[in-house]
């Protein structure tokens, strides 16, 4: 059975991340970072999830999250990765992308390393332009921004390894690895880039488009096991299924949020299930697991958009289909989706979530930082 709790911390969440934890181990994430955004001092976070079973000295709290560190933050935290269990990246609407280190034995953060102005303006002398998303795979980090410019560092290099001043000539909004040298992102103007960053040059391999209006995407994750199958969201809320192998336009459409959604994720290892979010207040629980065909059949979700939801992705029970095999054709209506909305009173803008092991954390606009365990009975 699920457990949730929330935590009000009188600040805007912008981002939520769980600390990683070993692959090998059966161990459940116990420690997550936040980073705000829109206050006068914005700070990045370090919190205790609290073991239910183990905080039973005190009944009143138990199992409510636990701040353990936070240090001040220069600028809004736009996007935020762990690059290890102890150290986090930020990257900040200043243009400045941080490291900050977590000492474990005195519970306290400080900067390891920033690269200033990481992004801005050519030809301007004023404060960088917003550095949208980081995303790490160690030692090596990629940062994208507003600037159309991405970055290549390393966490032990003081300096920019590579930098590609002309990678977009719009926003790029958020970028993800989708092998060991090759990144996707995401831009303001309804295009997927694909990048081989053993190329010299600054031109991506592939360049993939939504097809009609061109809608802004927002946000971009990627299938564990299955690489080639990657999934978008944007500015009207619909969720994208790509084929990266195949197709250079959306293999399949889905309706879903009635606003801008902020992020979109499989869960690492069980991605039969997949997680989004979104400035209209809803966390979205998308489930295609094998056994849903012994489930209830009928949407748990509130919203105008229900009975055409259920239309579009509601098809025949099908207990062979996986999340890959029902996305991957272009026809979802052949499987079966069942959509939870995790936060029914939620009013305000869902800025972020992170999924890890039975745990999940999202931060909102309405300083509550919200956690469900045990997600998979």
């Amino acid at each position: 059975m699920e457990e949730k709790f929330a935590k009000f911390v009188s600040h805007k969440i912008s981002k939520t991340r769980w600390r990683p934890v070993s692959a090998s181990s059966l161990q459940q994430p116990d420690v997550f970072a936040t980073g705000s955004w829109d206050n006068e001092e914005n700070k990045v976070s370090l919190w205790s999830s609290g073991d239910v079973g183990a905080m039973n000295l005190d009944e009143e709290y138990q199992g409510d999250p636990k701040l353990l560190c936070d240090i001040r933050h220069s600028g809004d935290v736009l996007d935020m990765q762990f690059l290890d269990t102890e150290r986090i990246v930020t990257a900040s609407s200043t243009g400045s992308v941080t490291i900050f280190r977590h000492h474990h034995n005195n519970q306290t953060l400080s900067v390891n390393h920033r690269w200033e102005r990481a992004h801005h303006h050519i030809g301007s002398d004023s404060a960088g332009a917003p550095c949208t998303s980081v995303v790490c795979n160690s030692p090596e980090i990629v940062s994208v921004g507003e600037d159309g410019r991405m970055n290549v560092f390393r966490a032990d290099s003081k300096e920019i390894v590579r930098t590609i001043d002309d990678a977009d000539s719009s926003t790029m909004h958020a970028a993800t690895f989708l092998r060991t040298t090759e990144v996707l992102t995401v831009n303001s103007i309804g295009q997927m880039k694909m990048w081989d960053l053993r190329q010299q040059g600054n031109n991506p391999t592939q360049i993939f488009s939504m097809t009609g209006e061109r809608v802004p995407l927002h946000c971009i994750d990627r299938h564990p096991n299955q690489q080639h199958i990657v999934a978008t969201g944007g500015q009207d809320g619909m969720l994208c299924i790509w084929d990266v192998r195949h197709e250079r336009v959306p293999l399949s459409l889905l309706t879903a949020h009635e606003a801008e959604m902020w992020e979109v994720h499989f869960h690492p290892s069980n991605p039969d299930h997949l997680f989004t979010c979104s400035e209209d207040g809803s966390l979205w629980h998308w489930d295609a697991s094998a056994d849903l065909a012994e489930k209830p059949s009928f949407l748990s979700i509130g919203g105008k958009n229900t009975s055409h939801m259920s239309r579009s992705i509601l098809g025949q029970p099908n207990s062979n289909q996986s999340l890959s095999s029902i996305w991957l054709s272009s026809d979802p209506t052949k499987g079966r989706l069942e959509i939870t909305n995790m936060l029914p009173s939620s009013t305000l803008s869902v800025n972020s979530l992170d999924v890890l092991g039975q745990c999940l954390v999202c931060g909102t606009d309405a300083e509550a930082i919200y956690v469900t365990k045990r997600l998979f009975s």
